[in-house]
């Protein structure tokens, strides 16, 4: 079996595994609901002021979301003692890794972009904001399961390190989190948002370049 092949298995047993667990894949779209529907309650039901905060609240949102299923991605294989045979592997570990960070993001972030443009009618968002909104959410959804991946492998197996990796990831999500806001808030305004594009499109190719290389290092140390 070549590098592909071990690279599609692994994605389709990680998928499989997800859907089996359907309280993992759940859970960050529940919380991901209830928090978008509770800001029209705190804010009050006035369209203007809804409208003016849509964008971070959709986006802080998917970004809590985001965070508290990373736990769920080396977790299951340190238990079952399957992430020491997918290291121990004759293929690259760069490969397996990406797969499992592409499953996560298939199982998390792909369903936050969809449930993200649903619910961005309860709080008024403009027609004009919802292209900016949805290429936000490809790009920086990926970065946040890339970066995240990195402080996963680094806690994984640690006694409470649920706190320990929010503390890791939160100041890395920051500028995904700003770019992202100020290019939905600036379509909503009629300005460019090229600029804003192109810093989430290289972060983007940053993540990609390093974060698989990063987790698949710290993945060895944690396994000593």
């Amino acid at each position: 079996m070549g590098a592909y092949q071990a690279f599609t298995a692994l994605l389709l047993r990680d998928l499989k595994l997800g859907f089996r667990n359907m309280g993992d894949l759940l859970n960050p779209l529940l919380f991901f609901l209830m928090v978008v529907t509770l800001f029209p309650l705190a804010l009050g039901p006035e369209k203007s002021v809804l409208q003016e905060h849509a964008p971070a609240v959709i986006w802080v949102a998917s970004l809590l979301a985001a965070s508290i299923s990373l736990d769920t991605m080396f977790r299951s294989d340190m238990e079952d003692g399957s992430l020491e045979q997918i290291l121990l592997s004759p293929y690259p570990d760069i490969i397996l890794v990406m797969a499992k960070i592409l499953a996560h993001w298939l199982m998390t972030g792909a369903p936050l972009t969809i449930f993200a443009l649903l619910l961005s009618v309860l709080l008024y968002l403009p027609g004009a904001a919802y292209l900016p909104l949805l290429g936000t959410l490809l790009l920086g959804t990926p970065i946040l399961s890339m970066v995240g991946s990195v402080a996963v492998a680094l806690t994984v197996g640690l006694r409470n390190g649920g706190m320990l990796l929010i503390l890791l990831i939160l100041p890395l999500y920051m500028p995904v989190l700003i770019f992202a806001i100020s290019a939905v808030n600036n379509a909503m305004r009629g300005l460019s948002v090229a600029g804003e594009f192109y810093f989430l499109s290289g972060m983007l190719i940053l993540a990609l370049t390093l974060a698989p290389f990063a987790t698949a290092y710290a993945l060895k140390i944690r396994m000593g």
